[in-house]
């Protein structure tokens, strides 16, 4: 078994961490706009629409990227 010094396995998980983020982003960046008509991704998500104010918070939304994040962390983590 490789063992890593304490800035390699930084680096390392720097990279894979970017990677996730350039995913995600290119994901929404591209699908985006589907969701932007019901004010968010999930039933779930908070959306106030009023005469020159809107408030959007993805509560929901928030609540799922965390828990895949999680899991995606416990994965590499192994």
């Amino acid at each position: 078994m490789d063992y890593l010094s304490p800035m390699a396995a930084t680096g390392k998980s720097l990279v894979i961490l970017g990677s996730i983020l350039i995913l995600m982003g290119t994901l929404v960046w591209l699908l985006g706009s589907r969701f932007e008509s019901r004010g968010g991704l999930f039933a779930g998500d908070i959306s106030i629409q009023r005469p020159g104010f809107s408030f959007h918070f993805p509560l929901v939304t928030c609540l799922v990227m965390s828990l895949a994040l999680t899991l995606i962390a416990r994965i590499f983590h192994r």
